[in-house]
């Protein structure tokens, strides 16, 4: 994509108006929207915004900002003003410096430094998510609640599955924008929903990710519902999670995969997947950063909660689907969707090149349900658990080293400060499980 086919689509498309897209550094969207007229100079790099106004970004003192529109990521979004034959685009913008630097702050630029360093050694990271959501209603004011529009379970069919209706719109409007769905179907939970898309590179997929989440939420309006990425709504059933498929390719070859091993998996393959399991407990604090995010991890939900690998079995942390060839990948099983595609992705890939520069190997494969094995058996074979809470998760990331690396000082530093002040606003609070238990009783 270039300038010139840029301007083509915005007059053929009779396109009006440009929202200029980036995330801060919890990964929430951000856009400033411009009119077609001013686009040009979003392009030159001289359209600025007040940085200190952004969560983590920068003070007041130094606010001034740059955004450079990456024109890869232009789309016409199918969503139209019902007041208005004009039509909307974004683009997908990076963060400078009025000196013309890279911001450090910026989630994006933060994911193309590892990339960087992973191109390098000559690989290319590919990954494909596996995004999970809840539907719910909404009530007569318009806000979200916890009540479900169904009772149905894993692959249910209408008319139990009440929100096949809303999931094939949204397979609709993401194919209109450019994705190949692969699958889409109910999960296990009540109201919960999968949507499937191909796998490309890491920063694509990024990418990807935050386009994915606006669209099945304004997907889910259109049908009278919210749709959640918060990781466990509700107490009981299964939480949300968005598993990675991650593999490295060389010179176009998938560098996983060794038809020469009895099980297909490279020695590079199994040093990335030491990796990962080396630096997993401080990676959590960024695929798992909220409060919530650690009600999901519990056992009995099929949620992983242990640090190990498998070729069969989905209770440990990565799994290693049967396919080969190509397909040769390993699945991270503890993101969910309300981490910062950005920063989640780049501190696995950065764990996982230092597993392969430091010749790391992983333990034996756990081919049984570690659900199932008693605290003894699990010391035995020298398994640890991931973070039991927020709180103890930012702890393994100031420990961290090769994590904080990652992410780069600015970030961390922000994130580990916003993310302890959720933590103590959380642990602070009194709810209403503490006064069912203790109110009458003390």
């Amino acid at each position: 994509m270039n300038a010139e086919h840029v301007w083509k689509i915005i007059k053929e498309q009779n396109v009006k108006f440009i929202r200029l897209q980036f995330t801060d550094i919890l990964g929430v969207l951000k856009a400033i929207s411009i009119t077609d007229d001013q686009l040009q100079k979003a392009l030159d790099g001289e359209l600025m915004f007040d940085g200190s106004s952004i969560e983590g970004f920068v003070r007041i003192e130094e606010s001034d900002m740059y955004l450079r529109p990456d024109l890869n990521t232009f789309l016409v979004l199918p969503w139209n003003s019902p007041v208005s034959a004009a039509k909307t685009a974004r683009i997908i913008c990076d963060i400078y410096e009025p000196n013309g630097e890279p911001f450090i702050g910026c989630p994006r630029y933060a994911l193309k430094k590892v990339l960087k360093e992973a191109a390098d050694m000559g690989f290319n990271m590919q990954v494909g998510p596996e995004p999970e959501f809840f539907l719910f209603h909404v009530d007569e004011n318009g806000m979200p609640t916890t009540v479900t529009h169904d009772k149905a379970s894993y692959f249910d069919l209408p008319p139990v599955d009440k929100g096949e209706d809303a999931r094939r719109d949204m397979v609709e409007i993401l194919q209109s924008l450019g994705f190949e769905i692969e699958a889409a179907h109910h999960e296990v939970a009540p109201g919960q929903h999968e949507i499937d898309f191909k796998y490309t590179d890491a920063l694509k997929t990024a990418d990807n990710i935050v386009t994915f989440r606006i669209a099945v939420r304004i997907a889910a309006q259109r049908h009278g519902l919210h749709a959640t990425f918060m990781p466990k709504p509700v107490f009981g059933i299964n939480g949300s999670g968005m598993h990675m498929h991650c593999s490295l390719f060389k010179d176009g070859q998938n560098i996983f995969f060794d038809p020469s091993q009895a099980d297909g998996l490279s020695e590079t393959c199994k040093q990335f997947i030491a990796g990962v399991m080396k630096h997993a407990r401080a990676i959590a604090a960024i695929t798992n950063p909220t409060v919530n995010s650690y009600k999901r991890l519990v056992p009995g939900y099929e949620a992983p909660v242990y640090i190990a690998w498998s070729h069969r079995n989905r209770s440990p942390l990565i799994r290693i689907p049967a396919k080969r060839g190509i397909s040769t990948r390993i699945e991270v099983r503890n993101p969910d969707p309300s981490c910062n595609p950005y920063l989640g992705l780049a501190v696995i890939l950065k764990a996982g090149l230092d597993g392969i520069k430091n010749q790391l190997t992983p333990p034996p494969s756990v081919d049984q349900n570690i659900y199932e094995m008693d605290l003894a058996e699990r010391k035995q074979n020298k398994i640890e658990s991931l973070p039991e809470n927020l709180y103890e998760a930012l702890d393994e990331l100031r420990n961290d080293k090769l994590i904080q690396e990652a992410l780069g000082e600015h970030i961390y530093s922000r994130f580990v400060l916003a993310k302890t002040k959720e933590w103590e606003a959380y642990s602070s609070r009194v709810y209403d499980w503490e006064l069912q238990q203790y109110l009458d009783k003390f």
